[in-house]
């Protein structure tokens, strides 16, 4: 794969002397959490600020995800600017990529992934957090926010992997909430239809422990449609929970 720019941000890249591979690379900046350690390589992400523009710089060594149809591995950015990719063509909203790129340097697989950081939104679990004390209204605009981008998502024929409030970025327009999603490393098609979408959607309502199920219908029946019947959003509910307590039961 060649090296990505995004057409938006190739400007402000060349004018720092940023818009490629090394340059990104050699960058000294202080990682905004723990590396990442796991699949026996490394993987840290750092924030960056050009022009008045917010990014967040992500460089990983040997931190690589193997497949079928790549045994060798390839590094897990890699994978994600695909689906990145993918969902703005789809149309679902998601986080966007600035520059992508990999190199092998004295045997090591080095990758960069650079994305525009959500600079006033915030995270479903911060919501959450203080889920009691928000006004109705409130808590009415995100659940509809999130039962749509699941609606938009799954319409799209995709399956996110990792659909927990910690991956659900939204913001405040108004009355209302738009949603978008990050982490998109395990995405993948809807290849078994309901049972694909029952499993995206479970582990959203497994970590909402506030929600009541007044919440969850409401966050349902934006997910079916307006048009939903009672019916229909029954039929979901006692799915979702049925599975919810099986996976409970497990431990």
């Amino acid at each position: 794969m060649n090296d990505f720019i995004a057409d938006d941000d190739r400007e402000c890249l060349e004018r720092q002397g940023l818009a490629d591979f090394d340059a990104l690379w050699a960058l000294q900046l202080q990682a905004v959490d723990e590396p990442n350690t796991e699949r026996g390589g490394w993987s840290s992400v750092s924030r960056l600020e050009l022009e008045g523009r917010a990014y967040y710089l992500k460089r990983q060594i040997n931190h690589l995800t193997r497949s079928l149809r790549r045994p060798r591995g390839e590094p897990t950015f890699a994978r994600e600017l695909r689906n990145i990719l993918r969902y703005q063509q789809l149309g679902i909203p998601a986080l966007q990529a600035a520059f992508f790129g990999m190199r092998e340097v004295d045997g090591e697989r080095r990758a960069i992934l650079l994305t525009r950081a959500l600079d006033g939104w915030r995270d479903l679990d911060a919501w959450l957090k203080e889920w009691s004390n928000l006004p109705v209204e409130r808590r009415q605009a995100i659940l509809h926010a999130c039962g749509m981008l699941a609606r938009r998502l799954h319409e799209a024929g995709q399956m996110h992997g990792c659909f927990y409030p910690k991956h659900i970025f939204l913001k405040a327009v108004d009355d209302e909430f738009q949603a978008c999603l990050i982490d998109l490393e395990k995405t993948r098609p809807l290849w078994f239809g309901t049972r694909d979408r029952v499993k995206d959607l479970e582990p959203l309502l497994r970590r909402a422990p506030d929600w009541s199920e007044v919440d969850v219908r409401q966050l349902l029946a934006a997910y079916l449609g307006n048009s939903a019947s009672g019916a229909e959003v029954d039929h979901w509910y006692k799915r979702l929970g049925s599975r919810r307590r099986k996976k409970e039961k497990r431990g």
